[in-house]
């Protein structure tokens, strides 16, 4: 195991693009690092570096405190899952587990030995002798596992390991990964596209935009203090919602009404970088809405009524989405976000468009105006002209930062 730095990191083509830019990354040893981002962020670009398979433009890259800018990929000792599994199919699940091994011409008895270890960790024992052909889709995946395992690297480096799988297939699999993880406390970096993914495994978060870092965090930090527009978009599902609004004093002006700032976020907004006054944009996540006939105490939030487009009932929950009468929010940020999520070409409405999960023990009806209940000490912040969140702290642990790109208004 190893700790890996990633200083001032440059990824820069010979046309002038650059897909990483300026990348500051430290890993703890035994960490698990998320990389997450909208096609084309350049987080696959970062991984291919750390492995050795992309030349480093600018920076210094270091795995256990030494420098591996120069080190070919077979002497970085890092393991590698990829995406399409990378399986010799004239090989057994055997075969492939321990070719690495017999490569580094480890004896036969140690491969086997490693490869039986590695199927009974991964339920390969059945499987030993048959080729990938054929082999289930999360079978195969098990066997990229297996071959990075049976090498005991410093670090594992994983790039969309989940994406082929169904998607029950791939909640088992994010299971799986994260057990074999703790269990062998190897440095692990894995990069998706899927914010679930980064949300339910990972140790810390780094999220990427067109190259830049915009924000690293536990998991709860990004969800609960999102440092710009773009981490708030990304992170939740689903995603925040964004209306425009208005300080003045002790108030806020919202589509929904006017609410008091709670203590809690004034003092966040005090202590954060925007002066607390002006037109701002006003994020407010699904799960803090909820159906005014179920909140006992609604000192903590505000009332408003609306009428519901569409419901849809998961079962555990419903989301209900509806129209508010008020300019929409632009910033490149979002339209990048939309864009990704292939919104960006879908008929839009009038208004602000708006989410809200509620408990499925609510009555709304779909086409029925109905109360809602807002809870404000969950309210986002964020100026119109840069996009960054206008509050400070809330107490929990720090992390590195990067300027997003200006958002435009």
């Amino acid at each position: 195991m190893a700790e890996i730095d990633m200083e001032h990191i440059t990824k820069r083509y010979d046309d002038g693009f650059e897909a990483v830019k300026d990348f500051n990354l430290d890993i703890s040893d035994g960490e698990f690092m998320i990389l997450v981002g909208p096609s084309g962020c350049g987080k696959s670009t970062a991984l291919r570096m750390v492995a050795g398979l992309e030349d480093i433009t600018d920076g210094e890259l270091k795995i256990g405190g030494q420098v591996m800018n120069d080190r070919a990929p077979k002497d970085r000792d890092i393991a590698m899952v990829f995406q399409n599994y990378a399986l010799y199919p004239h090989m057994t699940v055997a075969e492939n587990m321990g070719f690495a091994l017999k490569l580094a011409k480890v004896p036969d008895a140690e491969i086997n030995q490693k490869v039986a270890e590695a199927a009974k960790i991964l339920d390969l024992e059945q499987h030993l002798g048959r080729k990938p052909a054929n082999l289930s889709g999360g079978q195969r995946q098990r066997v990229a596992m297996g071959r990075a395992i049976v090498r005991n690297p410093s670090a594992f480096l994983m790039d969309e390991p989940l994406s082929n799988l169904d998607a029950k297939l791939r909640v088992q699999m994010r299971t799986e990964i994260a057990r074999i993880q703790q269990r062998f406390e190897t440095t692990t970096i894995y990069v998706t596209h899927d914010q679930t993914e980064a949300l339910t495994l990972g140790d810390r978060i780094a999220v990427m935009r067109a190259g830049i870092l915009q924000q690293v965090g536990a998991p709860s930090e990004l969800y609960g203090s999102p440092t710009n527009l773009f981490v708030a978009g990304f992170i939740g599902s689903p995603s925040m919602n964004f209306v425009p609004g208005e300080i003045d004093g002790e108030r806020i002006t919202t589509p929904i009404g006017d609410m008091a700032i709670p203590d809690s976020i004034r003092g966040r907004l005090q202590s954060g970088p925007g002066g607390g006054r002006g037109g701002v944009i006003v994020g407010m996540r699904p799960e803090d809405f909820e159906d005014a006939s179920l909140v006992g105490d609604q000192s903590r939030g505000i009332t408003f009524k609306t009428k519901i487009d569409v419901l849809e009932s998961m079962g555990s929950e419903f989301y209900a989405y509806f129209v508010l009468d008020s300019d929409k929010v632009s910033s490149r940020e979002l339209e990048e976000l939309a864009s990704d999520a292939g919104a960006a070409d879908l008929p839009q409405q009038e208004g602000s468009q708006i989410t809200a999960r509620l408990e499925p023990a609510s009555k709304v009806r779909q086409g029925e105006e109905v109360e809602l209940w807002f809870n404000t000490e969950h309210i986002h912040l964020f100026d119109p002209e840069s996009g960054k969140t206008l509050l400070g702290s809330n107490g929990s642990a720090t992390s590195d930062t990067a300027a997003p790109a200006p958002a435009s208004t």
